[in-house]
């Protein structure tokens, strides 16, 4: 193997194993930083100039800016927490404008995805032993399962599946995942529920996140596929067997399915979610003979993981709008603005 191939080879074990470790991290996955950044400012026209700061930490950023008419008084008042301006000259626009970035995350004006990406493969730098001891658990799990590969294999090869060759049905092992998916979007759109949206895009994020850190591992490994051989230990050969990607893909969207939404239908979400979809994809893929059973394994504790970590960053995300509010109170000869964030 020429040097050049050797250096591509070590820069795919880095980049899998990195994934690899986020995804099973992602479970536990927190907001980093509760103690924020905050000063305040105001401006009212008329001879009045005022200004205030506060610092509190180095968390989280938060921005808002407003603008009111006021003929003679005009204040602004903040919860020791918000950055913000207001500006009384003629006529009447109030528009606030709040940006929320935990410390793991970069300036304010990148996009979400860009973020969730940087925070999902540096994840293993704020591991603690809860997170390491769930990293742990995954691989126990998925060398045990390992000692199994040749029995469940000999099972469904004795039920009439082809040993070598035949057809593996990839296609078909993965329509139920993005039928998840397509479903969510379009009943969303029928609905026109922004929660649908939200739920149909981390279906997207966490099976994208998943089938990278899947397709760095399977270079890495090169394990080949029980219909390519009758030896579970090829491994670092020209295979492309661990970890499953539609087992990945299928435990990521089937989590988002059945973590998401209010708790009214939480036992058919899961239902639908970890068995018709993760479940079921992963049990095909053995009777096909797609994959090893420890090729599975990998595949849904990535999937898993990785559905987890990106739910927590969207509630995060949705429990910060939240924690601000402005108001237009109108006091005689002017109006008072209010704008207020609640830190914890």
């Amino acid at each position: 193997m020429s040097s050049l191939m050797k250096c591509l080879r070590w820069a795919g074990v880095i980049v899998g194993m990195t994934g690899f470790l986020s995804g099973c991290a992602a479970v536990s996955a927190r907001k980093q930083g509760d103690t924020p950044v905050a000063s305040a400012g105001s401006n009212a026209s008329g001879g009045t100039d005022a200004s205030s700061s506060s610092s509190a930490g180095t968390s989280t950023n938060a921005s808002a800016s407003s603008y009111a008419s006021a003929s003679n008084n005009a204040s602004v008042s903040a919860d020791a927490s918000a950055k913000k301006s207001a500006n009384t000259n003629t006529g009447a626009n109030v528009g606030p404008n709040a940006n929320y970035n935990y410390n793991f995350d970069s300036p304010a004006n990148r996009h979400p995805l860009l973020s969730d990406i940087e925070a999902y493969y540096t994840s293993p730098l704020r591991w603690d032993v809860k997170d390491w001891a769930f990293f742990a658990g995954a691989v126990g799990l998925v060398a045990g399962a390992h000692h199994y590969d040749t029995q469940v294999r000999t099972h469904f090869i004795k039920q009439g599946v082809q040993p070598i060759g035949g057809s593996t049905k990839d296609l078909q092992d993965a329509a139920p995942a993005a039928a998840a998916v397509v479903g969510t979007w379009l009943y969303a759109n029928l609905i026109d529920s922004s929660d649908g949206h939200r739920e149909a895009w981390n279906m997207v994020e966490a099976g994208g996140l998943s089938t990278v850190t899947t397709y760095a591992l399977k270079y890495v490994a090169a394990r080949e596929r029980p219909d390519q051989t009758s030896d579970p230990n090829k491994w670092r050969a020209s295979g492309s067997s661990f970890p499953s990607f539609h087992a990945a893909a299928a435990f990521a969207v089937g989590s988002v399915l059945a973590e998401s939404g209010n708790d009214d239908y939480r036992w058919i979400r899961r239902f639908l979610g970890y068995g018709a979809i993760a479940g079921f994809t992963a049990y095909e893929r053995l009777k096909h003979n797609a994959h090893w059973l420890s090729d599975d394994v990998a595949g849904a504790a990535i999937g898993g993981a990785t559905a987890h970590f990106v739910l927590e960053r969207d509630a995060a995300r949705r429990e910060a709008r939240k924690n601000y509010s402005v108001s237009l109170l109108p006091l005689e000869g002017g109006a008072m603005l209010t704008y207020s964030l609640t830190l914890q």
